[in-house]
């Protein structure tokens, strides 16, 4: 039941309309602002070389401040999975987001150890890329753009068309190259459960625009998803 009441507090259900997740999030003052905003989830990236890389102290502050009011997600990738969950305790995240080659058989641990929720990411190339996530029995699937050498954060598209080729049940989050001005698009493409930007959303990597926030967070209340 306190899982339950958790969720509910964090808008998973209840709640017509697509889901907005904020990431990339290195402050607690951005992390409060996209929160009182309406944000479903914020993200702090984990990954070492991200221009966007947050601090543990700082995640904890922001984990410790937030975890009843959104999901604090912590995005990792190819990270030993000792890693990923003393980060997990130390910045009170309540799910991971996957963006490496991680296996169905690491995302399957990496939650029975943490007890937390998984998002797996996938960087379409193709359908065939797309279609591949129904193998990962997690709690989200999310998409993002390809570009090689990089697990995702790039700012870039995909053809959100793509999307339709998602045959799973498991909810979607859409992320690549989403900024105020197309995310209308995106969702009306897409039909996904949630919209993820970083990038989109910042005056420079890791810190928001208070009015790109605000303008975001407008276009995708503004915005009906088509029905299939």
């Amino acid at each position: 039941m306190a899982n339950r009441s958790a969720s509910e507090s964090r808008g998973e259900t209840g709640r017509p309309g697509t889901r907005v997740k904020i990431c990339g999030v290195t402050r607690i003052e951005d992390a409060q602002l996209a929160s009182g905003l309406g944000a479903w989830a914020i993200g702090l990236v984990f990954y070492p070389e991200s221009p966007r890389r947050c601090e543990l102290e700082a995640a904890g502050e922001i984990g410790s401040s937030l975890r009843r009011k959104v999901e604090v997600v912590g995005v990792f990738a190819n990270a030993p999975l000792d890693e990923v969950v003393g980060v997990a305790e130390a910045s009170h995240l309540t799910a991971l987001q996957l963006h490496g080659d991680e296996g169905p058989s690491y995302c399957g641990e990496a939650r029975r150890r943490t007890g937390l929720k998984v998002i797996k990411a996938a960087p379409v190339r193709d359908a065939a890329s797309v279609r591949q996530l129904g193998a990962y029995k997690t709690d989200y699937h999310l998409l993002d753009a390809h570009v090689p050498g990089l697990p995702g954060g790039t700012g870039e598209r995909f053809d959100w068309e793509l999307a339709a080729e998602h045959h799973s049940d498991i909810p979607l989050i859409l992320s690549g190259g989403l900024r105020p001005e197309n995310v209308s698009e995106a969702i009306a493409a897409a039909r996904p459960f949630a919209v993820d930007v970083a990038s989109g959303v910042e005056s420079s990597p890791g810190r928001k625009d208070p009015d790109r926030l605000e303008r975001f967070f407008k276009a995708v209340a503004e915005t009906v998803p088509a029905r299939v």
